[in-house]
């Protein structure tokens, strides 16, 4: 229990049960499937608290949030922003909000639905690091589940979009060049738990195929279906709240595989057409060579994603993700092996302890780790293409200060400064290089 005078007398009963109001975050790219599963959980449980924000109005700095329950709108204001963003927007009012009613509203659960455009792992930061009168919204709220709800009809077309939001005038702010492809990847790889909503235009079999395409995007979620024209409430309550899944300690996507969580399931053999490939090496990519091959690679994938490192930058660790047509590539800081020991301390322990479980005499703790996932693809044909990218034996026995001086099209992009040692494990750009 938190020792801040903001918090609440008693959040732990005698025998240790967490009495906080629990908190469900929906997200999804189609409002109409996220909005059907709130409807749902609100009819099985009239007491819930449902908090939505329209973003329409954000970049004239104002938002329209409405809270309602199961029997019908308890608020629908109008809100002002200091600034248009979605960061504001989060600081300023959603969490505001949520301690405000868990106060006004005692011993009522909530449910935070997401507009289209955000990202739950903003909202999990935010969640994290802002404090609402002086105190982390945790010590009122206890975050449950983090949900995200696709709908079946429109996914496929979803992750191979090449539009962006600017594009389909849904931008978060007047910066914001994220492309649709971008947020729905995201907003499943950071859920703990996918629903897939209804059924696609293109029948079962289709169905099925985006079902396994989920499971191979994010094996680390729970998965579920639902019959959008059939959905038993409370079926559908007990599947998804009070579950617990939400574990705040799990980095990052881009983090996850140099902290030794799964960053994809190794699965050559097609289901449905769906293949996820695991490609690991332990020597360096030469830069030209690999260059050369980022068309090719990502031709058939609709989501590709790891670190890797380059012969000619042998001390950067270079974050990958690909998603609707467009690969990018940035700096993740300092592999451990290139940092003086008296810096290890500032980076995350698990990372430390991955590491030091795959140490390698030669190479310390740098390797390629990439997932790719796509329709259709050749998992073998994919490997000999990345595998004929990496040093070969004799250019592995010119050593480093060779490797170093290799022409580089990717001189320049992932810039390492000693400022940034001490962030290492947490620093991630991956605007260093974009390649459409």
């Amino acid at each position: 229990m938190s020792s801040s005078p903001q918090a609440p007398t008693h959040t732990v009963t005698a025998d240790g049960a967490d009495i906080r109001p629990s908190l469900t975050v929906l997200s999804g790219f189609w409002p109409a499937a996220t909005f059907a599963a709130a409807r749902a959980l609100l009819a099985a449980d009239t007491s819930l608290l449902l908090i939505r924000h329209d973003l329409a109005g954000i970049q004239d700095g104002v938002v329209r949030r409405v809270v309602r329950t199961g029997t019908g709108i308890v608020e629908d204001e109008q809100v002002v922003l200091r600034h248009g963003c979605i960061s504001c927007t989060l600081r300023e009012d959603v969490l505001p909000t949520l301690v405000r009613l868990t106060r006004t509203h005692p011993g009522r659960d909530l449910v935070l639905m997401l507009p289209e455009a955000v990202e739950p792992e903003a909202v999990a930061a935010a969640t994290a690091h802002c404090l609402v009168n002086g105190a982390p919204i945790t010590d009122l709220i206890r975050v449950d589940s983090y949900v995200t709800v696709l709908d079946a009809e429109h996914l496929l077309d979803g992750l191979a979009s090449t539009d962006d939001l600017i594009a389909l005038g849904i931008q978060a702010a007047d910066d914001d060049d994220r492309a649709l492809a971008d947020v729905v990847v995201r907003q499943i790889e950071y859920a703990d738990t996918l629903v897939l909503w209804g059924q696609s235009r293109d029948g079962e079999f289709d169905t099925g195929r985006m079902s396994v395409l989920l499971q191979r995007m994010a094996p680390w979620a729970t998965h579920l279906r639902v019959d959008g024209d059939l959905v038993d409430a409370g079926m559908l309550t007990r599947q998804l709240r009070h579950t617990h899944r939400h574990r705040p300690e799990t980095p990052g996507i881009l983090a996850r595989g140099l902290q030794g969580y799964t960053l994809g399931a190794h699965e050559p053999e097609p289901d449905c057409g769906v293949v996820s490939a695991v490609f690991r090496a332990r020597r360096p990519f030469h830069p030209q060579r690999l260059h050369d091959v980022l068309e090719e690679v990502n031709a058939e994938v609709i989501r590709s994603r790891g670190h890797l490192w380059l012969a000619s930058q042998a001390d950067t660790v270079i974050a990958w993700e690909f998603a609707g047509g467009g690969l990018a590539m940035g700096s993740l800081g300092h592999w451990l092996v290139s940092l003086p020991e008296d810096r290890w301390d500032h980076v995350e322990d698990q990372r430390r302890l991955a590491a030091a479980l795959d140490w390698d005499p030669y190479y310390g703790d740098r390797h390629q780790h990439l997932v790719f996932i796509g329709l259709d693809i050749d998992p073998v044909e994919l490997h000999r293409t990345l595998a004929g990218c990496l040093l070969t034996d004799a250019e592995l026995a010119d050593g480093e200060d060779t490797w170093r001086t290799y022409p580089d099209p990717f001189a320049g992009c992932f810039p390492l400064s000693v400022e940034e040692l001490a962030d290492t494990d947490t620093d991630t750009d991956t605007e260093g290089a974009r390649s459409a």
